[in-house]
């Protein structure tokens, strides 16, 4: 689906957060979320489920962990999914696209694949067995500080910056950059792909332009997902899927590369 909200405006304006406030999240953000979440497909085929957890009236929330990384967050937004072909894809597009959304109404949010009670939160959230449950975010209205724990993550993962252009995008081969005056029309939806999230700021997409076709790899940190129970770096190459849709994805080619492969030498972070 296309976004039905300026996204790139949420996608220049989002950043992660970490600390919420108490403010109450009005009941109509809520369902638009919900009506949101429902109509969401994914160009991978593959189904996405999605999951909603409200502590503003439960003790749960409690005995839910995020390991210190999150505070005063009353909301969960989760997805799970079962294996399959792009089955990471379908869920780093589809969650993006909640994501943007959930900026779009003007509430924070923070991608969380490893900080997080895994079990108890799909206790809590009634995931059913045999389903995959990768990621969750919460959210709602931020703080108006960020918390002692949040800062130091922000400075260690350089959480402010991104790649330079010329890192992420190439054309021919992965010795030529891709140029902004070479990539034409194409240069804002790539922009907004520099700009998006991934887990510690890795940006593992690399994109090379041969003739007529954008195609998408993955440049694997060598051992990064390996502390989690699937591969988190695909999740991040499907979110930037959707921050490039409206352009690029109709000729686009996702495959993935690593730095063995050797007809696709992209080197790894």
């Amino acid at each position: 689906m296309n976004p039905s909200f300026p996204a790139i405006d949420a996608i220049r304006q989002r950043t992660s957060v970490r600390n919420y406030s108490d403010q109450v999240v009005e009941a109509e953000k809520h369902h638009a979320l919900r009506d949101f979440a429902q109509s969401l497909d994914n160009p991978f085929h593959h189904p996405i489920q999605f999951h909603f957890l409200d502590l503003t009236a439960s003790s749960e929330g409690e005995k839910l962990g995020t390991y210190g990384v999150i505070q005063g967050a009353r909301h969960y937004l989760g997805a799970t999914l079962t294996e399959g072909p792009h089955a990471m894809l379908a869920l780093g597009y589809e969650m993006e696209l909640a994501i943007l959304y959930l900026t779009h109404l003007g509430l924070g949010t923070c991608w969380l694949g490893g900080t997080f009670d895994r079990k108890g939160f799909a206790q809590a959230m009634a995931i059913a067995p045999g389903e995959s449950f990768p990621i969750i975010t919460p959210y709602g209205y931020a703080a108006a500080k960020k918390h002692l724990k949040e800062r130091a993550m922000r400075k260690v993962i350089q959480a402010d910056q991104r790649k330079p252009w010329e890192q992420l995008f190439f054309q021919d081969n992965f010795q030529t950059p891709l140029t902004k005056e070479a990539a034409g029309a194409y240069s804002v939806p790539l922009e907004m792909v520099r700009l998006g999230p991934s887990a510690s700021n890795k940006q593992p997409w690399r994109v090379l332009l041969h003739e007529t076709t954008f195609h998408f790899y993955e440049s694997e940190a060598v051992g990064y997902s390996a502390a989690f129970p699937y591969d988190i770096q695909e999740v991040d190459l499907g979110i930037a899927a959707p921050t490039s849709i409206a352009r690029l994805l109709s000729s686009a080619c996702l495959e993935r590369s690593r730095s063995h492969h050797p007809t696709f030498p992209v080197r790894t972070p």
